[in-house]
């Protein structure tokens, strides 16, 4: 269970659309959010961060690879207001509970200001491989830096690093920034060993893990601003167990060599899909995606239920693969009809969540 979970957060009935209601009436932007007042006390903060979606190199990323990440249009909001005591959500706030957002307060920031009115809402699926924690830390960094100086203006690599930071604190000191760097910064984000061809870099990152020293670069791909697609996320209404799914391709590779050229191909595929977005190409982006899924299929992180919504919505979509660690989650597709999407999820049993390809990242709303 996750620390929005834990709070009884994440209901994914905010997350979808009700079947056959027009796209039109829709709000695919999630913000901001209608649950929060409009007019502010002069000692509260809102800050929002958005999930994520991997669109390329999931588990390749695991063994030095690649991994292409997106930011949606649903994420988190945290609401801050100076308070006579410490809550969340209403209840008593305890900081053991809460690794992300005690690092956060006292690790990074050494809050020592009145006590804080601590309020989350999320418009991600829980579980699902969306980066919601991550988000969480990224609106909770935002909005504790604004509390504190009301002039402070945001650095999105700084509250990336901080996002990161707690990750691996709520983790055993097991994190990848693709979550985190994906959030902070918006729009398309490459996250591998080195620079990759192709992108801008934006700044690297390094661990002291249990298995020792990690770097990561982490890249941006400036996508097209003329963009003709939506991604439609399907979630299955299962969890999605990364340490478990992780786990079990390291057995897998250990005991069938052959295998290795799975990543290698997810990696080819990775780059392909790169180069296509960067240009624009949907067509040959979708084309990419249906490849991954296939090559994801063969290393067995895929599932019935993740395979039912992708075959689904291919006949509405450019291309449709899981997002993710799979066995559970959701799915993503690329797609210029969202609405057709969104229904095909539906009548399978899935649950869509619209967004844009790319949208922004953290920011304070008010």
């Amino acid at each position: 269970m996750n620390h929005l979970q834990a709070l009884g957060l994440n209901s994914t009935s905010k997350c979808g659309r009700a079947f056959n209601q027009p796209l039109a009436d829709y709000n695919t932007s999630h913000l901001p959010n209608p649950h929060f007042p409009d007019i502010l006390a002069k000692d509260m903060v809102r800050a929002f961060a958005p999930g994520k979606c991997i669109l390329f190199g999931e588990h390749a990323v695991v063994y030095g690879h690649p991994a292409v990440a997106v930011a949606i249009d649903a994420g988190v909001e945290v609401e801050l207001s100076e308070s006579d005591s410490w809550t969340i959500e209403g209840i008593p706030f305890e900081s053991e509970k809460h690794p992300h957002i005690s690092h956060i307060l006292n690790d990074v920031f050494d809050y020592g200001g009145d006590p804080l009115k601590i309020k989350i809402e999320s418009g991600l699926f829980s579980a699902a491989g969306l980066g919601s924690s991550a988000a969480l830390s990224n609106a909770m960094g935002a909005a504790v830096l604004r509390i504190m100086d009301s002039n402070a203006e945001l650095d999105l690599v700084k509250l990336a690093r901080i996002g990161h930071a707690a990750e691996a604190k709520a983790q055993s000191g097991r994190a990848s920034p693709t979550d985190t760097a994906t959030s902070a910064l918006g729009g398309c984000v490459v996250v591998a060993g080195e620079q990759v061809t192709g992108t801008k870099h934006v700044f690297d990152a390094s661990m002291v893990t249990p298995e020792g020293d990690r770097k990561w670069s982490i890249c941006e791909v400036e996508l097209p601003a003329d963009l003709d697609a939506w991604l439609v996320l399907g979630f299955t209404g299962i969890s999605s167990p990364t340490g478990e799914m992780v786990a079990g391709v390291a057995k897998l590779l250990e005991e069938d060599s052959s295998k290795d050229q799975e990543m290698d191909a997810i990696a080819m595929i990775t780059q392909a899909g790169l180069t296509a977005l960067g240009a624009g190409n949907l067509e040959a982006v979708g084309i990419a995606m249906n490849a991954c899924h296939e090559r994801l299929q063969n290393i067995g992180v895929s599932s019935p239920e993740l395979d039912s919504l992708v075959e689904a919505v291919r006949p509405h979509s450019l291309g449709a693969k899981l997002t993710g660690a799979g066995g559970g989650g959701c799915m993503v597709a690329l797609t210029q009809n969202p609405q057709r999407v969104a229904e095909a999820i539906e009548v399978v049993g899935g649950t869509p969540l619209i967004s844009r390809l790319g949208a922004d990242g953290v920011r304070i709303l008010s």
